[in-house]
């Protein structure tokens, strides 16, 4: 059995992720991975910067200005027809309760009266029904384009940001933070507004119906407001950390479904079953503590609130009795005396949701404000800004590549290639060779600009490659990586990911080069056959053979074939020899392999060990020269 993770490691590992070398790794559960993973801190505490937080979630409400007004506007109506539906109580009553009018004249009366409050409550439901159904339309379409902007700002960051934070972290801020911010967008903050009315409608009518009840009232709100303000600056502190440890739950649970089999075949479940009751017991404390605070406002105030009614009643007993204060206005005070408190109790009760919303909004803006060349150029000043990437080359690219003194490290300790110099003409195929974590795939890695060099130079066709625009210049660099993924959609829509305005022919031709026609020919519903989870229903050869008609689609002129085979059967590999050749004709070439034979018939060998170019040459060349590859190749050592 795996060494169990403390909670410390579990908390530090899925709030964020950074890998500390080759490229983007991911630790098994109940390990920590190849090389050690160091993971930041996750998040803890109240939004930093609460009005700028607000500012921004205003602007994305801001488009819809009017409506807003709407909704104010019929907040009004609902409280004005609440306030005055509750005043009508007292002519009711003081008539009832007048004993010189005839019992008819006072029914006649009463069903006058009820009638009029018929009219005005129709009016209220019309109104709240507006309100509800406005907000919701406003609330939805707010959130739809904060999700629209974070999905789209994920789009444009580099791989690095994808190796250093784990993805349940990632998936977190779409689900719980954005619909935390929902929450209070369609719920609180109608609650906030129309408590401002009611509370602001409630004290007019409270002043108009009696002035010395009113400032008995009105004394007990600085209790409430002390109360909530004390609770609310206790409450605040746990909900960053809630939602931090929601991510790092999120991020546990994702990447053990994902290596499930993993997990089953070294027997690791007890060991993952512990890790997760670690933040799963974490989660529940963090929890308990930002909703025991949150729940606690509405006890304190209802009790306050009681107390405060029930003075206002005792005092307005005398004052019927000494001042010829009328029974009917008694009882509507009252009852606006227990409206007094209610906004300021639901308001209260509010700064839960509002705390929790304002904590994943920062969680979500913090994505946004990203800069992808701070990202993949930490610490680089002359990092290009979006405009000049926009600006940046995007004419014809024909191949022509070229490595000069490259040095590059994942992290600055520890560098992963040294001084590499090598060049690929069109129609070249370039191979490299060497042990795990010799930096082959950190190579290719670099050619796409998933990551920028420390030192050195990589042109193609002559110009730098930080010269090009990054989408240019990767449409036109295909790849065959060694981990394939298809996506959920039809075997077709899966090959022409790899040029989307291909015809149903070209796909057909691409699948014909890459030797995949023939058993896709034979699957229930040919090209149309649906995959689902990431192409489950194929071998693993069979999905590599779609990931290599993918590139095949491609009209990039530099080609790159990461273990590209090493998914398929020696028969099969045999097969699709002739098919890769038409593949890589006139096209440069990059082919990582661990089966030398594959390797025989490149222009150059690259032999790589710790970072170096230790050997190159061709297939003949190499072997005369009897060295490192010679050695491989004759089965005198092998690869480590």
């Amino acid at each position: 059995m795996g060494k169990q993770r403390t909670l410390q490691d579990l908390q530090r590992q899925y709030s964020k992720a950074p890998s500390s070398q080759g490229g983007p790794m991911m630790p098994g559960p109940g390990g920590r991975g190849p090389g050690g993973r160091q993971r930041g801190k996750p998040a803890k505490g109240k939004p930093k910067d609460t009005k700028h937080t607000i500012r921004r979630l205003w602007h994305y409400l801001s488009a819809y200005k009017g409506r807003l007004a709407v909704v104010v506007l019929c907040m009004m109506f609902s409280t004005f027809t609440s306030l005055a539906g509750s005043y009508m109580l007292r002519p009711i009553i003081n008539n009832v309760a007048d004993g010189s009018k005839t019992a008819s004249a006072r029914i006649g009366y009463l069903a006058m009266i009820l009638l009029i409050l018929g009219c005005i409550y129709a009016v209220g439901v019309l109104s709240t029904y507006l309100q509800g159904r406005m907000m919701l339309t406003i609330s939805q379409n707010a959130v739809e384009k904060l999700r629209n902007d974070l999905f789209d700002k994920i789009q444009t960051l580099p791989v690095r940001y994808f190796d250093n934070n784990a993805t349940g972290e990632i998936m977190s801020r779409f689900t719980n933070d954005i619909d935390n911010i929902d929450m209070m967008i369609n719920n609180t903050i109608t609650n906030l507004i129309s408590g401002a009315v009611t509370l602001i409608g409630t004290f007019v009518m409270m002043v108009y119906t009696n002035i010395i009840l009113t400032l008995i009232t009105v004394a007990f709100v600085p209790i409430y407001l002390k109360a909530g303000m004390a609770i609310a600056a206790r409450s605040s502190k746990y909900y960053g950390a809630q939602q931090a440890a929601l991510g790092a739950l999120n991020g546990y649970m994702e990447e053990t479904v994902t290596g499930s089999k993993v997990i089953k075949v070294f027997n690791h479940e007890e060991v993952c079953g512990e890790e997760f009751k670690l933040l799963n017991e974490d989660m529940r404390d963090k929890q308990f503590k930002a909703q025991f605070y949150g729940g606690v406002v509405g006890p304190i105030m209802g009790n306050t609130s009681q107390i405060s009614y029930a003075v206002t009643a005792g005092v307005g007993g005398v004052l019927c009795v000494l001042r010829g204060f009328d029974v009917g206005g008694l009882s509507v005070f009252c009852n606006y005396s227990r409206q007094f408190s209610q906004p300021i109790s639901m308001i209260s009760q509010q700064m839960s949701t509002i705390f929790a919303a304002l904590a994943g909004a920062e969680r979500v803006f913090s994505v946004m404000d990203l800069s992808p060349a701070a990202i993949d150029r930490p610490g680089d000043e002359n990092a290009p800004t979006e405009k000049e990437e926009t600006d940046a080359l995007t004419e014809t690219i024909h191949g022509d590549v070229a490595l000069d003194q490259v040095t590059f490290g994942y992290n600055p300790d520890k560098t992963i290639l040294k001084n590499i110099s090598l060049y690929a003409h069109p129609g070249q195929k370039i191979a490299f060779v060497g042990s795990t974590g010799a930096g082959k795939t950190t190579i290719t890695n670099l050619l796409n600009r998933f990551y920028d060099i420390e030192s050195g130079q990589i042109t193609i066709d002559g110009h730098d490659i930080k010269e090009y625009n990054r989408d240019h210049l990767r449409r036109n660099i295909a790849m065959v990586l060694q981990d394939t993924h298809l996506f959920t959609g039809t075997v077709m829509e899966n090959i022409r990911y790899g040029r989307l305005d291909a015809t149903d022919e070209e796909v057909m031709e691409a699948a014909k080069t890459a030797s995949a026609h023939s058993f896709i020919m034979r699957l229930a519903d040919g090209y149309q056959t649906m995959l689902e989870g990431d192409g489950a229903n194929l071998s693993q050869g069979q999905r590599q053979l779609l990931n290599i008609a993918r590139a095949a689609l491609s009209k990039a002129p530099i080609l790159v074939l990461d273990e590209a085979t090493s998914s398929v059967d020696t028969r099969t590999e045999r097969h699709i020899e002739h098919g890769m050749d038409r593949l890589m004709a006139n096209r440069t070439t990059f082919v990582i392999a661990h089966r030398l034979s594959t390797v025989r018939n490149a222009n150059a060998i690259m032999v790589l060990e710790n970072g170096e170019i230790i050997e190159r040459g061709s297939h003949e060349e190499l072997l005369a020269l009897q060295g490192r590859y010679y050695e491989l190749y004759t089965g005198k050592k092998e690869l480590d």
